[in-house]
């Protein structure tokens, strides 16, 4: 700590005094002082809000293609956004490794560092972006055999995944300039451009599938739109609106060290989030082989599932950028306070959230489903049910993502996913031949326990100084 101390007080000396200043631009909220709790909740709110619209991107394309379309298109969409979330988890999780050394920079008032890893990062993963995109366009149908997608809906798949690929470049746009805001303070922004781009969204949706009837592909067309929409209004606004970010014409170099730097901790954070969703998709080429009336309630259920305990992801991203500023100002005390502010906090959510979706499961289910379709809205019921009862599970799981990739330890974050998702696709295949799909929908909260066990000891550790981590 002392280390560290030392590092906060050279960093601010080294900044020239306009720089200092500006870190404390009014409207902005400073996650290093004041109410642990309320600082927490007020700087998640737009989070949770956002991310609610976020989603709300593919659940307006599931519920305008299943009303307008039929289920065969639902599935089609569903199995999509598991695959889209898997190629996007990949560019959010890099984004959100330089979100986090972002914060620490800015937490440490060292404007200077912050900006080289601005450009680096930058040029880093829009490389990374390009080769991603170029990759999906090409192995697209090897992708979607592997899914085991059925044959009647394989090619609305094709059609719909072709078109929604465009808008990957689109997508890192929005998450890095996201995160880049919300590292110095402003969660808030973010919140604003993604409201206009889902309303933009929902509106093309049902112009595009309702009314000129183009199918899976409007539904697309409507979704790629919205996120040029809200990648580029972003960016231009962070430039044009956020002093402490704008970049003079010799900042804007890429720093070979510091590149290798940024690489190695927001690969470890990339490769995070795109093996959470790669189990994810091989759980969901389990639940393609029992067929599309399985696979429409998964995709329903997910949907449901995602929106229920996405609050509490949120609050875990707002807790990570909470942490990884008071650990670059070396406020130790803070974040162990924050740390038991931010479980209680999840705990009382899981309540909520438990009760409601287990309570009214099949009615939830009637928002994507025709109520003459009872076989897929029994099936869907009881996965949220299940899912439902142990959302404790992974809003506990959150936290510890955020934590460990606040102080530095990503790799932490990795190995706690690699538990999850490994003994949620060991099982899943191991048993649902023997017991059904039933077996698919256990294995999940196990993968939850099971890593939430292992992330709290490592946790506990930690915050009582053990270097036996990292």
């Amino acid at each position: 700590m002392e280390e560290r101390d030392t590092q906060v007080k050279k960093a601010a000396e080294d900044q020239p005094s306009g720089t200092r200043t500006s870190v404390r631009k009014p409207g902005k909220r400073d996650l290093t002082a004041g109410s642990v709790t309320s600082t927490m909740l007020l700087f998640a709110v737009p989070m949770i809000l956002g991310n609610v619209l976020q989603q709300c991107y593919n659940l307006a394309d599931t519920w305008i293609v299943g009303k307008f379309v039929g289920s065969g298109a639902l599935a089609a969409v569903g199995s999509a956004y598991t695959l889209m979330t898997f190629l996007t988890s990949i560019l959010t999780g890099m984004c959100m490794g330089g979100g986090a050394l972002f914060s620490i920079c800015y937490g440490r008032r060292d404007i200077r560092k912050m900006k080289e890893y601005m450009v680096s990062s930058f040029a880093l993963i829009l490389g990374i972006t390009a080769l991603l995109t170029a990759l999906s366009f090409v192995f697209l149908h090897p992708i979607l055999r592997l899914m085991q997608i059925p044959s009647d809906v394989y090619d609305m798949m094709h059609d719909y995944m072709w078109i929604i690929l465009f808008g990957l470049p689109f997508i890192f746009l929005y998450n890095y300039f996201a995160f880049l805001l919300r590292s110095v303070g402003d969660s808030a922004t973010p919140l604003v451009f993604l409201g206009v781009s889902t309303v933009l969204n929902i509106g093309l949706d049902y112009v595009f599938v309702a009314v000129f009837n183009w199918n899976v592909e409007g539904a697309a067309i409507a979704t790629v739109l919205a996120q040029i929409v809200s990648g580029i209004g972003i960016a231009a606004y962070s430039f044009a609106k956020e002093t402490v970010l704008r970049l003079k014409r010799e900042e804007l170099r890429v720093n070979g060290g510091i590149l290798g730097e940024i690489f190695s901790y927001s690969a470890a954070t990339g490769i995070q989030q795109s093996v959470m969703n790669f189990g994810i998709l091989m759980v969901q080429g389990l639940v393609n082989s029992f067929g599309t009336a399985v696979m429409a309630a998964f995709a329903a259920g997910v949907k449901i599932d995602t929106l229920a305990y996405m609050p509490a992801q949120e609050f875990g991203n707002a807790y990570s950028i909470f942490i990884s500023q008071n650990y670059g100002a070396g406020k130790k005390d803070r974040i162990r306070k924050g740390s038991k502010s931010a479980v209680i906090v999840v705990l009382a959510f899981w309540l909520a959230a438990s009760a409601a979706v287990f309570l009214l499961a099949r009615q939830l289910m009637g928002i994507f489903i025709a109520p003459e379709e009872t076989e897929i809205i029994r099936i869907g019921a009881g996965y949220l049910r299940i899912e439902g009862a142990c959302y404790c599970g992974i809003g506990i799981l959150f936290l510890l993502y955020g934590y460990f990739r606040a102080v530095e330890k990503p790799k932490v974050s990795l190995l706690l996913t690699i538990i999850s998702l490994g003994t949620r696709v060991v099982l899943a295949y191991a048993f649902a031949p023997v017991f059904g799909v039933g077996a698919i929908w256990w294995a999940i909260p196990i993968g939850w326990a099971l890593a939430d066990v292992t992330g709290a000891v490592l946790l506990n550790l930690d915050l009582r100084g053990s270097r036996t981590i990292g």
